[in-house]
């Protein structure tokens, strides 16, 4: 089962707009969200769901807004999430920001998108390419559209349009990792995992057949075969279009394509990742009188590989001033209003070490709050590299006319949630 109706309210808890898609519930039940919302929160008890007798509220929060979907069943939970979040991503898309404004700027074209988005409680059109074929902010189109549907919706392929015609036919593969990294104090890795997906631009005409052909290192969790090796996928999740049959008989990744930016594919590799960036630091606190910090970074990656845009985020105390920095390369720079100091190095080549000195000054008078211990972060991309090793060893574009197409292949490593705990 799913959602009995949709609410969009605002931070005071009044109803901006509504649908009701089963009437299985009293539209009148969503006045007792609000107060039991804040009655959680003074508690410490605020949970994704919240219910009233044998009504379940799921909610979020986006901007200045709560959308809010009831329901008097054991309903798919993960389900309805999905559906709310998409319903963020559509609106977005829409009007570019989602704020009470927008809705209430939007009132005609957002009926009209949850009119199409979900049927009795059931998730159905949610791609927003297919939806502005026919949903359009200007009324008059509106009007017009209603007398014909596009083919899309009702299509076995409804994420693709037919007749498209491009003079140049290309498609470009973006592989991107991310690694979220925890180091103790220690210097020992508590916890790495890599995060990747793989992002596609398609601009190619008719309805192409492709195939994307992954390196056979890369084994996934839904072959079941093959356990032994060493790179082990969880969490594969892939794009609609992608035909699942055909990717647990041989691994291939055969689909036709959405047109323009998707995801073709997200997964998760839980194994022991090398830091890319290794951070050392000494931090020196004389009480009354001044902090001394130092931070060696070290590039833990190979010689022929550059990260870009590192910014390395070092805590300080709070109550810290007068800053003097001094680095190897790079510039330092002091941002009070987060008790931060940033050190960016544009252009990291694999193998340096660089060296950052900071010195603050502290007030005589001690600051009585007991402070926390923040953690070193740091941000970084490197082109043309992926920890995992995953490649894309080919992709085959069959079309009916049979054009000739180019494909691109990019690879990028970043960070994630990359952190580096220190001992003051």
């Amino acid at each position: 089962m799913s959602a009995s109706a949709i609410f969009v309210l605002d931070l005071k808890g009044k109803v901006l707009i509504c649908r009701n898609y089963k009437g299985d519930v009293d539209m009148a039940e969503i006045d007792h969200f609000m107060p039991l919302l804040m009655q959680h929160e003074e508690e410490g008890l605020l949970c994704p769901v919240i219910s009233h007798g044998n009504v379940h509220f799921m909610w979020i929060k986006h901007s200045n807004l709560y959308l809010v979907a009831t329901t008097n069943k054991n309903s798919n939970a993960s389900l309805v999430y999905s559906f709310i979040y998409k319903l963020v991503e559509v609106f977005t898309e829409y009007f570019k920001e989602l704020e009470e404004e927008s809705i209430q700027d939007n009132f005609v074209v957002v009926y009209e998108l949850l009119d199409e988005l979900m049927d009795f409680g059931f998730p159905q059109t949610t791609d927003s390419k297919i939806l502005q074929e026919y949903i359009t902010q200007e009324g008059a189109k509106l009007e017009v559209a209603k007398s014909k549907v596009p083919t899309t919706v009702t299509n076995a392929v409804s994420w693709r349009s037919e007749g498209i015609k491009y003079k140049k036919n290309e498609v470009f593969i973006d592989v991107i990792e991310s690694i979220n990294v925890l180091v103790n104090a220690n210097g020992s890795v508590m916890s790495s995992d890599i995060v990747g997906s793989i992002k596609l631009k398609t601009m190619l005409s008719g309805m192409p057949e492709l195939r994307l052909g992954l390196n056979d290192r890369v084994l996934f969790a839904l072959t079941g075969r093959d356990k032994g090796k060493t790179v082990v996928m969880e969490d594969v999740k892939f794009h609609q279009c992608v035909r699942l049959s055909r990717f647990e008989s041989d691994r291939t990744i055969s689909f036709i394509p959405p047109d323009g930016e998707s995801e073709l594919m997200s997964y998760r590799i839980n194994t022991h990742v090398k830091p890319l960036i290794w951070i050392e630091s000494v931090i020196e606190k004389f009480s009354h009188s001044r902090v001394e910090i130092m931070v060696k970074a070290k590039g833990q990656f190979k010689k022929q590989s550059v990260a870009n845009n590192v910014e390395v985020k070092v805590p300080v105390p709070s109550d810290a001033d007068s800053p003097k920095f001094k680095t190897s390369t790079g510039y330092a720079k002091y941002l009070p209003e987060k008790n931060l100091v940033v050190w960016t190095i544009k252009s990291f080549p694999g193998g340096k070490e660089f060296l950052m000195r900071a010195h603050f000054g502290l007030p005589s008078v001690e600051n009585d709050e007991m402070e926390g211990k923040p953690p070193i972060t740091v941000k970084f991309e490197i082109p043309y590299f992926t920890v995992s090793g995953i490649q894309v060893r080919y992709m085959k574009i069959i079309e009916k006319s049979g054009y000739q197409a180019l494909p691109w292949v990019r690879y990028i490593t970043q960070s994630g949630d990359y952190q580096l705990r220190t001992n003051v």
